[in-house]
Formats: C-alpha cells, structure tokens, sequence
C-alpha cells in the first residue's frame, strides 16, 4: 500500500538439515519436519495438514530487527532428535508498518479543530495512522471566557517526547497579526532537546490555517513556520496547487494557500469553514500521507 512500508527482520536459529523453518502471517513462525508440522506464535494458517507431533524441546529464536521496527523474540520447537550441532539457518522477514502522523493544532473558536478532521480523513484514506493531538492553552481560564471561547476539543495534549513516534506532522495555525498564535510558539520553543539530538530530522512538516480575513496571514503563517521546521531539519511538504480545479475556484471566497489549506473565520470569528474549504483539506491530507510515507521507507 502507498502508505505501509517494510521492515526487515533477521531470524537466526539451529536446525536439522531434514527440517525447514518457515515464517508466515504475523508472529507465525512454521516448524516443518519430514512427518510433522508445528505452528507456533500467531494466528496466520498453512496449506499443509499437521500430522501428529513428537516430543519436542522448545529452543528461542530470537529476532533483530532494523531501525523502525520493534525487536521481539519467537519461539519455535525443535525436535530432540535434532543433533547438538546443526546448520545455522538466516531468514529475512518482511513486517508491515504503518506511517505515523500527527496533526498539532491549537483552536480558540473551533476553525482549526474543524479543518483538522477533514485533513485527518485524508490522511487515513491512504491507509495512514493519524492522531490528533492540541498543544497546552496558556491563556488564564477567566480571560477565555471574557473571549467567549468555546470549550477546548477533546484531544490529548501533546509533549515534545512524544514527537519521536511519528514520522511526519501538520500543524494547525490560528492566526495572530499574520503569524502563528503564542502558544504553538510556545510549544515549539520546548522542542530543544529533540533538537539537540536530531530527533525530528527527516521527518515531514506541513500546515494549515485559520485567520480572520484574507489578509490575516494564510501566506505569511505558513512562510514564517517553515524556519521551525528549517532548524530541526524536517522536510517541509507543502500544498503546492494540488486538486486545481478546486485551488483555482471564484465561485466563493475561501482560504489556503500554496503553503497549506485554510479558512476564513470573518472578524467576528463567526464563519466556520465551507464544504469547499473542507474539500481542500481532505486533499492536503491525502497528498501529505503520501509523500511522509515515501520518506519514512
């Protein structure tokens, strides 16, 4: 699939010569002998029949796998007529894995929480895993309510940490006078020792906006964020002018620009995004996902 890609694992074990050790499904690992066959550790099925089983003494097998992958150890029987030295058998497996998103976002009157979902179906339309995550609120509760603030979605809050796990994310901007609002700012600035260590290099960035007129920032957000991702060395994936029929519309005004999708909130925050808006997000989504699981093979 587009967005799987494989992990290689190593198997070593001792066998006997007359004996084959077969890997199938996940976890399945096939013992075949002349006149039997194990299955152990999974829930993949064989074409073959098993025949009664001899006595048997289980021998580990262990598994070391590449980066990405997690290391795991399997168990397979071993015949006790088995000599004490036998031939040393290498298998290479091939293991599935899902590419890991994230969306960040933080929303005030619910803008960026909406677009998010529709970026999110996108996303998962290619078949990636994708977690939405909202980074702290530092406004005191008593002035959220003088704004009228809606109450915050129900999305986990996300720590610098837990960035190491996805391969790519997509930050939602509200904007404040052209640029991203204080608090992603101050998220960001507590990623410095994932920045130390290189951790988020290679990794995919993207974003996308809110701003309350069309020139509240949906080009200027975008420019002045890539610096962040610049400095953690992430491989910024834009929009670009993808779905043009769409991107090129004058139908009705919408948000979005080459650097991400958006929408317009109006200067009283009252208007939500349109179905067209939200058309371009599950776009932004979909081409996302794709190019973050090219990089993370």
């Amino acid at each position: 699939h587009k967005n799987q890609y494989r992990t290689k694992t190593t198997i070593q074990t001792n066998i006997n010569k007359e004996n084959l050790l077969v890997w199938q499904g996940q976890g399945d690992l096939i013992y075949r002998s002349k006149t039997n066959l194990i299955m152990g550790g999974g829930s993949g099925q064989c074409g073959a029949t098993p025949q009664q089983a001899p006595a048997v003494a289980p021998a580990n097998v262990k598994t070391t796998a590449s980066a990405g992958a997690a290391k795991k150890a399997v168990t397979a029987p071993t015949s006790s007529k088995s000599p004490a030295a036998a031939p040393k058998v290498e298998v290479e497996v091939e293991e599935e894995k899902h590419t890991q998103i994230a969306i960040i976002l933080y929303t005030l009157y619910g803008h960026i929480a909406t677009l998010a979902k529709s970026i999110k179906q996108g996303v998962e339309s290619t078949g990636a895993k994708c977690t939405i995550f909202q980074v702290p609120e530092t406004l005191p509760p008593e002035v959220l309510e003088q704004m009228n603030a809606p109450p915050k979605p129900d999305y986990p809050i996300i720590t610098a940490e837990q960035m190491e796990k996805y391969d790519g994310f997509i930050f939602g901007l509200s904007g404040r006078y052209g640029i991203m609002p204080a608090q992603m700012k101050t998220f960001m600035d507590s990623t410095g020792k994932l920045w130390k260590k290189g951790a988020l290099v290679g990794k995919a960035a993207g974003c996308f906006f809110s701003s309350g007129t069309q020139g509240g920032g949906q080009e200027t957000m975008g420019l002045t964020t890539v610096t962040f991702f610049a400095h953690h060395g992430m491989v910024f994936v834009p929009m670009g002018y993808i779905d043009r029929e769409k991107r090129f519309s004058f139908a009705e005004a919408h948000g979005g620009s080459a650097y991400g999708c958006g929408t317009f909130a109006g200067p009283d925050g009252m208007r939500q995004p349109s179905t067209l808006e939200k058309d371009l997000a599950v776009g932004q989504g979909k081409h996302f996902a794709v190019i973050t699981a090219k990089l993370a093979k």
